[in-house]
């Protein structure tokens, strides 16, 4: 049983453009967050818009009862046309005594005296006139609209109630989506390499992925890097925009964000399930000509959950085993299968593994989830068939 040739699923070494990436848990984060309140006191007499509607800035969604309003208006109208009519009459009084003092038939007393009161109502007429502007402002505030554009939440106050200025619910929520931005930190080793890209890594490209970094959601770039590391946990933090367009990212949702920091062009890459870890450090299992493996020790540069760089000890065409590693040493004996021809395999006998009978590739029907050593498994080579 010790010589027996062990079934393996190989895999080529390839030399391809391999992306560099960063990976770091991201919270979503409105683009602007506001809460919508009214700036005057007053009941609530109509409520315009639906929760989760997408409104625009601008658009009307409540109307505080106007009439208090209207009546203050009228009020300051109704005394700026009294106050300029006193005005008038002041201006002609004063060039009356104008005529006078030339005729020598005034004193220059009176024409000062009424010259400050003219001066006076002047002055009356522009507080008039800032009081029916006062009185129009407020009236306008009496309608309620949205400052930003983005999806309303849920409603605070239904009409009917009386609204303060002071309230600090406010009438609705307000979150702008479109584009919407993600935060996410990284370790502070990673600063050099962002400091390297112009403009300070801003403008590189950033996937949003779900939590478990399985599905890419939406693509997106980095805006801006934050001025400082938090020293509580030695990681800095960076914001991405996104344009959100089919409104997949919601506030305070979490995700992955994965930083595209470079691409390696022409780097030698080997599938990540082929490298192991063990007491010769890192390692693969490379399948000889002769249907043998031999133990080869790589050294490893960035990678992701299917391929990583490698950066010394192996050469395109080679080919490494990715499954089925788990009963394999320096020089044992291996009956090597592509992954396409035991993906074949399984499609064609899915209960080959319960039977234990070889197919006809020669490959054990058996199972082929080639359990890969854990961190610290000894190495291959102590491995020994007694």
């Amino acid at each position: 049983m010790a010589n027996r040739a062990q079934p393996v699923i190989i895999a080529p070494v390839e030399k391809a453009d391999m992306p560099v990436h960063l990976d770091a848990i991201g919270t979503v984060t409105a683009l602007n967050t506001v809460t919508v309140k009214t700036q005057v006191d007053g009941q609530l007499i109509h409520v315009l818009f639906r929760e989760g509607d997408v409104v625009k800035a601008g658009q009307l969604l409540a109307e505080v009862d106007p009439r208090p309003f209207q009546v203050q208006l009228a009020q300051a109208e109704g005394q700026l046309a009294k106050d300029r009519a006193q005005l008038v009459n002041a201006k002609q009084d004063l060039e009356r005594y104008k005529t006078l003092v030339a005729q020598e038939s005034g004193t220059q007393q009176q024409l000062d005296t009424q010259e400050a009161l003219v001066r006076q109502l002047e002055g009356t007429v522009k507080s008039d006139q800032a009081a029916i502007d006062s009185a129009k402002l407020q009236l306008t505030y009496s309608r309620i609209t949205a400052p930003v554009g983005g999806r309303l939440g849920l409603r605070q106050v239904d009409p009917g109630n009386i609204v303060h200025s002071s309230d600090t619910t406010g009438l609705v929520v307000i979150t702008q989506v479109q584009p919407i931005n993600v935060v996410f930190s990284l370790p502070q080793r990673d600063i050099t390499s962002l400091l390297q890209k112009p403009d300070g890594g801003a403008g590189l490209q950033v996937d949003a992925l779900t939590s478990d970094t399985k599905q890419q959601i939406a693509r997106g770039k980095v805006l801006t890097i934050d001025n400082q590391i938090d020293t509580t946990t030695g990681t800095i933090k960076l914001k991405a925009v996104f344009p959100n367009q089919d409104s997949k990212l919601f506030p305070n949702q979490f995700v992955g964000a994965q930083l595209q920091l470079d691409v390696r062009k022409d780097a030698i890459v080997a599938p990540t399930a082929a490298v192991l870890r063990g007491a010769p450090g890192t390692f693969v299992y490379v399948a000889n000509e002769d249907k043998t493996v031999s133990v080869r020790p790589v050294k490893l540069g960035p990678g992701d959950n299917e391929r990583t760089i490698i950066e010394d000890g192996l050469k395109p065409g080679e080919q490494v085993v990715i499954d089925g590693t788990d009963k394999l040493r320096e020089g044992a004996k291996i009956e090597p299968v592509t992954r396409e021809a035991a993906a074949k395999a399984m499609a064609v006998a899915p209960n080959a593994g319960q039977s234990g009978h070889r197919g006809r590739n020669g490959a054990n029907g058996g199972n082929w989830s080639g359990h890969r050593p854990r961190d610290g498994q000894s190495a291959p080579t102590a491995a020994r068939a007694d």
